[in-house]
């Protein structure tokens, strides 16, 4: 496997730096592609226990601090450059906590080409609210400060509206209730 781009923990091999007793993808999966997802589900192995955060690139931090802290609320929970890159500011939004689960982070390129969608890109992501009546105040909250946003749309399970943040992300906000039933 070669491994190309910044340096993400990377072994001496210049491949992703893995743990065999913990890393799913360096198992050898015994009973076919799906068995170390199986084995990871029943609890004996590991298991995803939620979100901790997203990460996207801007162009500028500023603009993007005024949307995400001044515009949607959330707080700015730290300022730090990027590990991996320590020429790249790498800034937090999240709950004033900077709870895991509630963070996004930015990573800023103001030169980089503008994105493509398609495969490997990331269509949107979606903040949650606690009710219809609150989400239909945030539709009344963007537009009262000039930030087009999308009528709601009933998706059956939540409520959906969309902004675009200053660098075109497209962002949810959705409601929580009644939520998605696993199939049965």
């Amino acid at each position: 496997m070669s491994w190309r781009g910044p340096r993400f923990g990377r072994g001496a091999d210049d491949r992703p730096a893995t743990d065999p007793e913990t890393d799913i993808a360096a198992r050898p999966a015994a009973g076919g592609a799906d068995s170390a997802l199986a084995d990871a589900s029943d609890g004996r192995r590991m298991r995803l226990t939620g979100l901790h955060h997203v990460t996207v690139i801007c162009r500028d931090l500023e603009r993007t601090t005024t949307f995400y802290r001044d515009v949607l609320g959330l707080a700015l929970v730290r300022e730090t450059v990027n590990d991996d890159d320590p020429l790249t500011r790498h800034f937090y939004f999240g709950d004033a906590r900077g709870s895991p689960g509630t963070l996004i982070s930015f990573l800023e390129y103001p030169t980089l080409p503008d994105g493509v969608v398609g495969a490997g890109s990331t269509h949107h992501f979606a903040f949650a609210v606690d009710s219809s009546d609150e989400q239909l105040a945030w539709i009344d909250y963007l537009r009262g400060r000039g930030v087009d946003c999308t009528d709601v749309f009933d998706r059956g399970a939540f409520r959906s509206i969309y902004v675009r943040d200053p660098d075109g992300h497209i962002v949810e906000i959705a409601t929580r209730e009644p939520g998605l039933l696993p199939d049965a």
